[in-house]
């Protein structure tokens, strides 16, 4: 509360005694306000003791041993920048444009292609071993971590170990917070360079911890999947997820295309999805004069700048990459990028 302000008193007054009184009290308050602080921290801090040792109790019961727990726990505490962040409810202020200008200038493209010739002979025999294109694993890899370069400096357990204490989405966090204890465990990684975001997203391919159980890759054979340092496990995780998320090989994400002048759009959601024949009897076709796919294949309608906005015809593999990210800006972009690597 700010205080208002107060006249300079003349030497003597009467009012001086009171002003000493009152400034007295203030203080006094000032202090108790900073123990009851204090208080309330340490309580907090004992709160999160109890609960760390209840949650060191449940991970040694999936197996993971006590000397893992020691490196991975011992002196954790609750990070309040963490908490600032999840409680920051982003505006969702960019146009598909802005988007795409921000996350694909010419310049990321460039060096996207030069990555690209760099890792050429490490990423096709991963693109024939899980039917991942190269342009597309490289493409991810720039759009999640501007390929590697933009991490995340969080330390993961940490960060995990506050979302799962803080009680909001407590049973998502700790399961991950769990599965990250896990991967230290195993030998992946050690705990003071398990680094990622402040919601636990970890490495160059931003994987969260139940993700990386799952997907992530030992492609190089040294007994490590190393998402954060070894291009070979980062090149392969990516494109392990991808195939086993159901990517289909050989086919398209999605296609820009153009809607007749006529078009009336659909009045329900349910109706953006129609097979490929059925656009094209409204009279929908590629931008770049090209076939779209046989007539029977499902196309979703992706309309990201409303009505007067481009306009895609999206596929399967398109559902793959919102299983990446469930983001249609994000989706979209990603398979454009994918697209311009792979020179389509």
């Amino acid at each position: 509360m700010r205080q208002q302000p107060v006249r300079p008193l003349r030497r003597g007054s009467h009012r001086s005694g009171r002003l000493s009184r009152w400034l007295g009290v203030l203080a006094w308050g000032s202090w108790a306000l900073v123990v009851a602080w204090g208080e309330t921290g340490m309580a907090q801090d004992r709160d999160f003791a109890t609960w760390l040792r209840e949650l060191r109790t449940e991970a040694a019961g999936l197996g993971i041993r006590a000397p893992t727990l020691d490196a991975a726990l011992s002196g954790l505490r609750p990070l309040p920048r963490v908490i600032e962040l999840d409680r920051k409810q982003p505006e969702d202020t960019l146009t598909y444009a802005q988007y795409m200008e921000r996350m694909l200038p010419a310049s990321r493209v460039q060096k996207g292609l030069q990555r690209l010739r760099e890792h050429r002979a490490l990423l096709q025999p991963i693109s024939a071993r899980y039917g991942i294109p190269p342009g597309v694993i490289v493409a991810l890899w720039g759009m999640e971590t501007d390929f590697g370069r933009l991490t995340g400096n969080f330390p993961v357990l940490a960060a995990l170990a506050t979302l799962a204490y803080d009680g909001r989405r407590s049973a998502l966090f700790r399961r991950e917070l769990l599965a990250a204890l896990q991967i230290v465990e195993a030998g992946h990684v050690r705990p003071e360079v398990m680094t990622g975001s402040w919601a636990g997203a970890m490495g160059q391919n931003q994987f969260m911890p139940s993700s990386f159980l799952q997907y992530a890759v030992d492609y190089d054979g040294d007994g490590r999947r190393d998402i954060w340092t070894t291009l070979a496990d980062i090149f392969a995780s990516t494109a392990h997820y991808l195939a086993r998320s159901g990517w289909q090989a050989h086919t398209a994400w999605g296609h820009r295309v153009v809607l007749p002048a006529h078009f009336v759009m659909p009045a329900s959601s349910d109706e953006l999805s129609q097979p490929c024949a059925a656009w094209q009897a409204l009279g929908v076709h590629r931008m770049d004069g090209g076939v779209l796919p046989d007539g029977s294949e499902p196309a979703l309608l992706v309309l990201p700048g409303g009505e007067t906005g481009p306009a895609f015809l999206t596929y399967q593999n398109y559902q793959v990459f919102l299983k990446w990210n469930r983001s249609t800006y994000f989706a979209l972009t990603v398979g454009q990028f994918a697209d311009q690597l792979d020179g389509k």
